[in-house]
């Protein structure tokens, strides 16, 4: 049976350089050109941790070096702005000539995506995202004086952080669903997408880093798809991972991952936000189920021969 699909993908994966986001892309295209090869309506939701840095980092040094009076460095927005159509255009081309090469006639569109966020979300008031470039303890008074949030980072030096709060709404969602719908492939959220906030009637960016995980459930939901894939660096979850109990799971009940979670089994910074989100999905709408599964195994994870699916 044929499925709307949403296929989530790692900023880690993409490659933060234009030759090895040259390279990483187009290894991406062919299990994705696959899956649409065999029915299949596919949207796609995006990273942008390692390119995001880049961007600000070496933006925001050259800022300084050239304005050190003022210290004045890149909005966050813009380098995410940036970010979408950076990796947007390179996974775009390379899916177009992939899907040319198989017969396939269907256009691919990039979605530059705000997302809504709460200012009032608490997680404004205790920002922890380190981004962008290390600052001198001169340069950080000058930021913190602008409101900037500067934190010493590891031993490293000093580094602004910004809050990542839960995305509320993508607000080009009914324009994604309307591509969709007229059998376009669409790249959108990526990045989990540019904060924005209300301000009355009036929409305006805020510094902010939004969970990718999180706003690829709100996409596929919106976009009406029936599964959800999250691709990471593993074939399979696993419990007792790296220990000689490790067992490899075909599929949990929202129940057993609730459990699993209880146990501690997935660790905070890696497997765990990926589980959370898989649970969303599947509760947002009857019947509809998440895979997590390598990049590699995309096809065959969809055809249900490996890969961890989460259910109801």
């Amino acid at each position: 049976m044929k499925k709307r699909i949403l296929i989530s993908l790692g900023g880690n994966a993409l490659g933060t350089l234009y030759d090895e986001l040259i390279e990483t892309v187009g290894i991406i295209a062919k299990p994705i050109a696959d899956l649409i090869a065999e029915g299949n309506e596919v949207v796609i939701c995006h990273g942008n941790g390692p390119q995001v840095g880049f961007i600000k980092t070496h933006i925001d040094k050259g800022v300084m070096a050239e304005d050190a009076e003022h210290g004045i460095t890149l909005p966050l927005s813009e380098c995410v702005a940036m970010s979408q159509s950076f990796i947007g255009y390179h996974l775009q081309n390379a899916l177009q000539n992939t899907l040319t090469e198989k017969g396939i006639d269907k256009k691919v569109v990039t979605v530059v995506s705000r997302v809504l966020v709460d200012p009032k979300d608490p997680k404004f008031q205790h920002p922890t995202k380190p981004i962008g470039a290390f600052y001198t303890e001169e340069q950080v008074e000058k930021l913190r004086a602008a409101g900037k949030t500067v934190v010493e980072d590891s031993g490293r030096g000093y580094r602004e952080v910004v809050a990542s709060p839960i995305p509320l709404e993508i607000l080009e969602k009914d324009s994604v669903l309307d591509l969709m719908n007229d059998g376009n492939v669409v790249i959108a959220g990526g990045g989990g997408g540019i904060p924005t906030v209300r301000d009355g009637k009036w929409l305006k960016a805020i510094d902010a880093v939004i969970d990718k995980d999180r706003t690829s459930v709100l996409l596929a939901s919106d976009t009406q798809c029936d599964s959800l894939v999250i691709c990471t660096g593993v074939e399979k979850v696993s419990i007792n991972f790296n220990t000689p109990d490790q067992k490899d799971l075909d599929q949990m009940t929202l129940a057993e991952c609730e459990r699993y979670i209880g146990e501690g089994q997935f660790p905070e910074g890696s497997m765990l936000p990926k589980i959370e989100a898989a649970m969303d999905f599947v509760k947002s709408g009857k019947g509809r189920k998440t895979l997590i599964t390598s990049l590699d195994k995309l096809v065959e994870g969809m055809r249900g021969e490996t890969g961890t699916f989460i259910v109801e």
